[in-house]
């Protein structure tokens, strides 16, 4: 979390925005990959935030990679959220 660890030094805890991917990961018997995070204390699943001059491809796989030590090949798109849903206060305001 570069970029954003970066950029807070500048803006301390006025929103930003920010782009990410998230992944929804299944195994064989097709459950869904989750993950306990920390931030929020909650399941959820693995993602996190674009660096500069990444690809949501290469955040995608990034992420999976520093979250679960997974590596993937091959991704399929789902669909963009955005908007007032989507807004998120981290529990340190960061």
């Amino acid at each position: 979390m570069g970029y954003v660890k970066d950029l807070r030094k500048y803006v301390g805890h006025n929103p930003i925005l920010t782009a990410g991917s998230v992944l929804l990961v299944y195994n064989e018997k097709n459950q869904v990959l989750m993950q306990h995070r920390t931030d929020f204390n909650a399941w959820g699943l693995p993602g996190g935030a674009m660096e500069l001059g990444e690809t949501f491809e290469e955040t995608a796989k990034r992420e999976l990679k520093e979250e679960t030590n997974l590596d993937i090949d091959e991704l399929i798109f789902l669909k963009i959220f955005s908007g007032k849903g989507t807004y998120r206060e981290y529990p340190n305001r960061r």
